[in-house]
Formats: C-alpha cells, structure tokens, sequence
C-alpha cells in the first residue's frame, strides 16, 4: 500500500465496521446489559445496516462519506451511541481535505472525530467509556505518523492502543452515563462503547492491512 488511503478504503472500513459489530452484537449487547439498557449491539448494528445501505451510489468524496455516515448514525441509532458516533463521523469529514488522505490527514480526523465525542459527551480519561479507547489510538496514531508510518502501520498502533484502553476499562467504576448509576457495581465489566470503538480502529487497521 502506498502512503496514501483511497475513498474505496474508507467506505471499505464502513463496511467492515458494520460488519463486525453485525458478528459480535450479542458480544455487545451482553456487556450493556451489565451496566446499561443492553441495546448497545442491536443499536450500533442497526445504525450502521442503515448507513451501509446509503453508500451506494458511493459518496463522492472521503468529506462526503464521513457527512453521510455521522448524519444517519446520529439519525438511527437509539440511546447515546447515536450522536456520539454520529458526532464522530461529522467532525472527521471537515478534517479531510479533498486532495489525498495520507497517515498524517487521517490522523488529523480522528483526532478531530474524537474531541468531537468528548464535546459532546463531557468524558474524559478513566470515565469508563468509549473514550477510554479512542483516545490512547489517537495518540498512538499521532506517534506512528510522526515516525513516518503508513497509514496501515499507523492503524495497527491505534487498533492496539484501543485494545488496552478497552482491558483498562474492567476494573474501573463508571463516571458517566448510565452505567454511573450502578456506582461500584459497574466495576468488573468492560465498556460496550469501548469494545465497539475497538472494533472501529481494528476494522480500519485490518482494511488498510488488506489494501497494501
């Protein structure tokens, strides 16, 4: 692969994604119902079996297609999971410019993607969220293109990244969102949003694997 990322691969990753939780949305599910209103895996699959099904025809640009992925994921999918991946998407789309998406622009997205959520959702580090693995992928993307990785050896430090950000999770006691009511209770489970921005990274790093 080339130092650059084609639309084909973004909209590649989308599909990925969907069809990821589409295989662990049990996985999901259970994990939410745990410490949440256990809809998180049928939420997120039903939300993104709908932006799949506006891909096509393909959206004209990488701007285009994250604009269209936030818009029905904030329109579709029920609970918080919605505006926040929605806002996601809608942040990163700004942050490509219409020229070529290299590891250092993608990096810029999600990054931008990212403060997006934490806007939106007040959560920060620790707070036992989908933060918890966003944010240590966006560092580690930062890190891995600042060394002159490309955009595949960038994903696979992200994707681990989150991974550890997701195991981090378990022990902690939720700060935000309903699993905070649980109090203490909620230690001892893993985030479902941080499970599920897991599968987003792993999915991007496993379609740019596959376009080099």
């Amino acid at each position: 692969m080339s130092g650059t990322v084609a639309l084909d691969d973004l909209v590649s990753w989308i599909r990925a994604f969907r069809d990821t939780v589409q295989q662990h949305k049990d996985e999901l599910t259970q994990l939410d119902s745990a410490i949440g209103d256990a809809d998180h895996g049928s939420n997120m699959a039903r939300g993104l079996d709908a932006v799949v099904a506006r891909l096509d025809p393909l959206p004209a640009s990488p701007t285009d297609l994250f604009k269209t992925v936030g818009m029905t994921l904030v329109s579709s999918v029920g609970g918080a999971s919605g505006p926040l991946y929605g806002t996601l998407f809608l942040r990163m789309g700004p942050a490509l410019s219409e020229g070529e998406v290299d590891a250092t622009t993608l990096g810029a997205a999600l990054r931008a993607g990212v403060e997006g959520v934490v806007a939106r959702g007040k959560a920060e580090l620790g707070d036992k969220t989908m933060i918890d693995a966003l944010s240590p992928a966006v560092d580690a993307w930062d890190t891995a293109a600042a060394a002159g990785a490309t955009p595949a050896d960038a994903a696979r430090a992200a994707a681990e990244a989150a991974a550890r950000g997701r195991d981090a999770t378990e022990p902690l006691v939720a700060r935000k969102g309903r699993a905070s009511y649980l109090g203490e209770r909620s230690a001892g489970h893993l985030d479902p949003g941080a499970t599920s921005a897991t599968m987003l990274l792993e999915a991007l790093r496993d379609t740019l694997a596959a376009a080099e």
